[in-house]
């Protein structure tokens, strides 16, 4: 959602004031000027007619609705674009399941489901490789904003050392969510005096993950839980704060060898099997819907997102993931889901549709701050939201490994958390696939 309101100019930066479309409107110098005219003194070129094309930008949700002030400003600007360059600027919904497979057998028949598409960095690694999206030299010039100090379009990080994708500043904030009320309810200490006090890591977690951990009724079952989530989550947030990732995003190399990805998987399998501070709604541990388990309300901490975290019925913290023995000092979590846009192999006149979302996002600021009508609808309290700004949002480290087909991800999590194999074992057992999936895509 925040990309969506991002890139289509709800969350937009300072705009300067749309240039005009009337060349006309300029006064050449006179013939009896002996001197050459001026650069400002010739007229502004004339956009380029494009005939009434339509320019498809796709997405896997739906377009703008014009409901607040900043997107209908987005939809006024889309407007005056499209009369502009003479083209209609359509938004395509295609479901997220669906989304890739359309997308590679559209380019590869050439002709592009969309001119500007959406995609998960992650689900990019193949198309990539495949030759089916254009780099960014390839459509980009000195003189756009993407490249000038004005920022209204971003370079996203490199995939496999190449740019390739581009988007519009947003705020997002991946971290360790908690539940206010419950915390003052136990009589635990807040996360975040522990995050300002410099104590925020793996130790202090898992202390109020047990001192949560209770029967508060004394009827002889737990009712209040430390933790829920999915471990597989866990397992990647925890190993990026230990300073260790399951595949390499520079080289595309498998970081199973990493004695700190080991680390970071012992103490998931000390929390879930261990420690038992884990709160398992749906009966199978590593079902992604325990993502969801946190809004029951008896739960103190899960590490989730702010797209998930709307209307719930007690006050939400937040707090970045707790830092790793071998943390660098840098607090940070695994961007699983950075997503960027791209333009495919085959669009018709590349640099014309860059350049038109570009100026999309020549929009009014109409937010105090970038992300306020989103934070706003989460966050409940003005600490959370200067710490989802200051200390979460932008500090991720790309995660690629749902990415890579055939990669034993999932696998390895199922042997450590379902059947209780130990860290070693399931990692010696799983090196060989997981080179032999990294080599397909080199």
């Amino acid at each position: 959602m925040l990309v969506l309101t991002a890139c289509s100019g709800s969350k937009g930066g300072e705009g300067s004031a749309s240039p005009s479309s009337d060349a006309s409107a300029t006064t050449p110098a006179s013939p009896s000027d002996s001197a050459s005219p001026s650069p400002s003194d010739e007229p502004e070129p004339a956009p380029v007619d494009l005939g009434g094309r339509t320019i498809k930008i796709s997405a896997w949700w739906g377009d703008i609705e014009g409901k607040t002030a900043g997107e209908k400003a987005a939809l006024e600007k889309r407007a005056e674009l499209e009369k502009k360059y003479n083209v209609k600027i359509e938004w395509v919904n295609i479901p997220f399941a669906e989304y890739l497979d359309k997308l590679t057998t559209s380019i590869l028949a050439g002709e592009p489901m969309a001119d500007i598409t959406m995609i998960e960095f992650k689900r990019a690694l193949a198309p990539v490789k495949q030759g089916l999206l254009l780099p960014l030299s390839e459509f980009t010039q000195e003189s756009n904003d993407i490249n000038n100090e004005q920022k209204r379009v971003t370079k996203l990080p490199a995939i496999a050392g190449t740019e390739y994708s581009f988007g519009t500043p947003f705020v997002s904030a991946v971290g360790m969510y908690y539940n206010r009320d419950l915390f003052k309810k136990l009589g635990l200490q807040d996360p975040q005096e522990l995050y300002n006090g410099g104590q925020w890591n793996w130790d202090k977690f898992l202390e109020l993950a047990k001192q949560a951990t209770r029967d508060t009724n004394n009827d002889g079952k737990v009712d209040s839980w430390g933790y829920a989530g999915w471990p597989a989550d866990a397992a990647r947030h925890l190993g990026v704060s230990n300073g260790a990732v399951f595949v390499n995003e520079q080289d595309l190399s498998s970081g199973l060898s990493d004695p700190k990805l080991t680390e970071a998987l012992e103490f998931v399998n000390r929390v879930w099997n261990v420690e038992n501070v884990v709160k398992v709604k749906t009966g199978n541990k590593t079902d992604w819907n325990e993502t969801n388990t946190f809004k029951d309300g008896d739960v103190a901490m899960s590490i989730n997102y702010d797209w998930n975290v709307g209307d719930l019925p007690f006050e939400v913290g937040i707090v970045p993931i707790p830092a790793g023995p071998q943390s660098d000092g840098k607090y940070t979590y695994a961007n699983t889901a950075q997503n960027g846009y791209f333009i495919p192999k085959g669009v018709k006149d590349p640099k014309i549709v860059y350049q038109i979302f570009e100026e999309m996002q020549d929009l009014p600021q109409t937010e105090e701050y970038l992300g306020q009508d989103w934070l706003e609808g989460r966050f409940k309290n003005e600490a959370d939201i200067k710490m989802a700004i200051e200390h979460v949002n932008g500090t991720g480290r790309l995660s690629l490994e749902e990415g890579v087909p055939d990669f034993p991800f999932y696998a390895i999590m199922d042997d450590i958390i379902k059947d209780n194999k130990s860290v070693a074992a399931t990692i010696e057992k799983n090196k060989q696939a997981a080179q032999a999936a990294l080599d397909k895509l080199k």
